[in-house]
């Protein structure tokens, strides 16, 4: 039976409320100043444990990141907040590069659980014959899925935290992971995710050109899996990969308010709405009937809701209505292991709020919900 935690501000008492804040969700998101140093406590405890910085570093003559939102300036012998480049005696010295990245891959046979696989070539056989191998699923085919390590964020329910074990990752060359494609025809699609693609897309871009060039006559759909808030420059390179290969760019759209973005996952996420914008703009009318753009949000129990699926669907909604938008019922994890399965009633009340605003809507992880039928 899960325990009801207090509220440090409000003393509301709720299963809902996780102990790794004891901040309930009005109070996040109606006490900014309030709650800011509290949030900011809290995963400053957990990023000590893996040796990474309580937050983007800042200091004062550092070498400048700029792979991210984040910016570290990152001084003498620290770390940046990913954890992947440090500032040894004045150099920036980094454990990925456009040659190299520090990642696990795995082949994942489709139709696999991507969270596109609803909509996209490989479950669905869309855009056949140029972006599909079939009209229909992809059985037979798989993706290569590309799991790197560092992220830019810190996310309390993060369901594969184990990328910040960065000291026990192996580093692989870029030569390396293009055999890999070159010798299994098999592979109709690549996808990176992670932690997130961000800190390592010099490497992630750099390996999808050269697979791209080296297979011609291939159909390769490129991927990216992320939570958005990366350097725009490289977000459009990545968007123009994957409009030009058939794949697409999945945002993790986590919350919509900015304070419940820095209580859940560390930092802002301001950056994600602007590069979806960007992305939305240039290239989703240019590929219609096959969608470049999506997003996804875990429906945190007791955290992201009604209102947050709301404004996040609005949002979407105001640069076009078709975009693909899924909702993912959340399991407990990570630092939220004390937080029940998503409550059916919010899972419900969040699916009909996307449908007033938005076509085509998905709840993903449905079977973690016994007996809920929407469609």
């Amino acid at each position: 039976m899960l325990k009801h935690k207090e509220c440090k501000l409000c003393s509301k008492k709720s299963e809902l409320i996780s102990s790794i804040l004891n901040l309930c969700i009005n109070c996040i998101k109606e006490k900014p100043d309030e709650t800011k140093q509290l949030i900011l406590k809290a995963h400053e405890s957990i990023r000590s444990f893996y040796n990474l910085p309580p937050t983007p570093p800042k200091s004062l003559g550092g070498i400048q990141c700029d792979l991210c939102a984040n910016e570290c300036i990152i001084g003498i012998g620290e770390k940046g907040y990913c954890g992947l480049r440090k500032n040894l005696n004045g150099k920036l010295i980094s454990l990925s590069s456009t040659d190299k990245a520090v990642l696990h891959w795995y082949p994942d046979p489709h139709v696999t659980n991507c969270c596109s696989a609803w909509f996209c070539p490989a479950g669905t056989g869309s855009g056949y014959p140029k972006f599909a191998y079939t009209n229909g699923p992809e059985i037979g085919y798989k993706n290569l899925a590309i799991f790197f390590y560092g992220c830019n964020f810190d996310c309390l329910f993060c369901q594969n935290a184990s990328h910040k074990d960065i000291d026990e990752a192996s580093t692989i060359s870029l030569n390396e992971l293009t055999q890999v494609i070159k010798n299994d025809k098999k592979y109709s699609c690549i996808c990176f995710f992670g932690g997130s693609p961000e800190p390592q897309l010099p490497f992630a871009l750099s390996f999808s050109k050269k697979v791209l060039e080296e297979n011609p006559n291939r159909i390769i759909r490129i991927c990216f899996e992320w939570n958005g808030c990366g350097n725009k420059l490289l977000v459009k390179e990545a968007a123009e990969i994957a409009f030009k290969s058939g794949g697409n760019i999945k945002f993790d759209l986590k919350c919509f308010n900015e304070n419940l973005s820095l209580a859940l996952s560390g930092v802002s996420n301001k950056k994600a709405y602007e590069n979806f914008e960007f992305i939305a703009n240039e290239f989703y009318n240019e590929r219609k009937d096959l969608p470049v753009l999506t997003a996804t949000t875990l429906l945190v129990s007791g955290y992201v809701d009604e209102e947050e699926v709301k404004k996040i669907s609005e949002f979407i909604a105001s640069l076009n209505p078709e975009i693909p938008y899924s909702l993912l019922v959340f399991h407990p994890d990570f630092m939220m292991n004390d937080l029940p399965i998503t409550p059916k009633n919010q899972a419900l009340n969040c699916y009909k709020i996307a449908k007033r605003f938005l076509r085509n809507v998905y709840l993903g992880n449905i079977h973690l919900l016994s007996n809920l039928k929407i469609y």
